[in-house]
């Protein structure tokens, strides 16, 4: 099936985008080219399309093909990780230039902001109330505005559309800025961020999209060739590039990203209600609940309103609550990342988001007593059961 028709279903895209079969062997999955350089005819004329692989590689290639069909974008970069997609973006912009980020974004990006996009003079302001605060924060060099939906790791919905509104009347003054929108806790699966306005959307795709906890990658799409451009071309000189055989992995993994998403969702949200009737609870963030405070957004915005795999909640006890449930937990692994086909849980205030100050992690509802549930696709009633027997050891002290 080449090319891919964008009128054809999610399922059918993720299997078959990038994937035309060999025409001279006749393989219906690629074969990982691991070549670094590819023979040409004379010079500059290479007998392919490819000349070396850090500018392009058959197996990369590939997977931009299938994420941007599944993104509804025009262009995909693939990069050597989620981070590295974020600090590309950022090397596109010039000293001077400043970004709008929201509060409760990933660690990481936080770090990156706060400690490295910083000392190449720019600047990002943060906020937790985009919408109040938009036009105070907005600036005549603010190139970028960056959002989390749902946010890491408070789940925190934000409606793209409206953000975009908004980035497109500065836009419209003559002002170059772009709406940035990561997508990784919700997969190309639930949300297409460029359909409702988004300029640019990343993943790290070592999560969802991959799907196998094996492989770190991320990726950058657009819709523009102009931007595009100047990422590719920036991506070349810094030579921040997947492996071919991650590149493949990747690509094999996002072939089941809808059945493993939607199982992951349907779970979450079964944990996610027992959560909220349980009393050794404070409180829970999920999209797919009623009282979540962006509930009707995450009807609007995720395919049939699907909440993600993703959970946090904070558990009465303290610190000490919170270690001793990660601790009693059997079926979910205490670990970073998220996204695999494995349950895992963590601690954000003392591992993913433990570098960002105390008084701004709080500010964004990043508490010492949050915990954050990454759910796979295990069956839900054991998942369940783990989470409620570690619920009453942690909340036995």
């Amino acid at each position: 099936m080449s090319p891919i028709n964008q009128n054809y279903g999610f399922a059918t895209k993720a299997i078959h985008a990038g994937s035309a079969a060999d025409a001279v062997t006749g393989a219906v999955i690629p074969a990982i080219s691991l070549s670094t350089t590819f023979a040409q005819s004379a010079p500059a004329v290479p007998l392919g399309v490819y000349e070396y692989s850090r500018s392009d590689n058959p197996n990369r290639n590939n997977l931009e093909t299938c994420i941007a069909a599944l993104e509804n974008g025009k262009h995909c970069l693939a990069t050597s990780s989620g981070s590295a997609s974020t600090a590309l973006i950022l090397h596109s912009l010039t000293k001077g230039d400043h970004v709008i980020s929201i509060g409760d974004v990933y660690g990481g990006t936080h770090r990156y902001f706060t400690k490295v996009a910083n000392t190449h003079g720019v600047e990002t302001s943060f906020t937790n109330d985009l919408f109040n605060e938009f036009d105070s924060l907005v600036r005549p060099e603010t190139r970028l505005v960056w959002i989390e939906t749902p946010s890491n790791p408070t789940l925190s919905v934000t409606d793209i559309a409206k953000v975009a509104e908004l980035v497109k009347a500065v836009r419209a003054t003559g002002q170059v800025i772009h709406l940035v929108v990561d997508n990784t806790f919700l997969s190309p699966y639930i949300s297409n961020p460029l359909t409702l306005g988004a300029d640019i959307v990343v993943h790290s795709a070592t999560k969802y999209i991959n799907g196998h906890s094996d492989v770190v990658l991320g990726l950058i799409i657009v819709n523009s060739d102009e931007l595009a451009a100047k990422f590719r071309f920036l991506q070349n000189a810094i030579g921040c590039i997947p492996s071919p055989f991650d590149s493949w992995l990747a690509h094999r993994g996002v072939k089941t990203l809808h059945l493993r998403v939607e199982r992951a969702s349907t779970s979450a949200l079964k944990i996610a209600r027992a959560l909220e009737k349980n009393d050794k609870v404070i409180s829970v963030n999920y999209p797919g609940l009623e009282s979540h405070a962006n509930h009707k957004v995450t009807l609007t915005q995720h395919r049939n309103g699907l909440g993600g795999g993703m959970i946090s909640f904070r558990l009465k006890g303290g610190v000490a609550a919170v270690n001793a449930f990660s601790s009693a937990a059997k079926i979910f692994t205490l670990a970073e990342s998220l996204g695999g086909i494995e349950s895992l849980l963590e601690v954000p205030a003392q591992m993913t988001h433990a570098g960002i100050p105390q008084e701004a992690r709080e500010a964004s509802g990043v508490y010492d007593d949050l915990v954050r549930l990454s759910v796979g696709i295990e069956d839900a009633d054991d998942l369940l059961k783990d989470v409620e027997q570690a619920l009453d050891i942690a909340t036995a002290l």
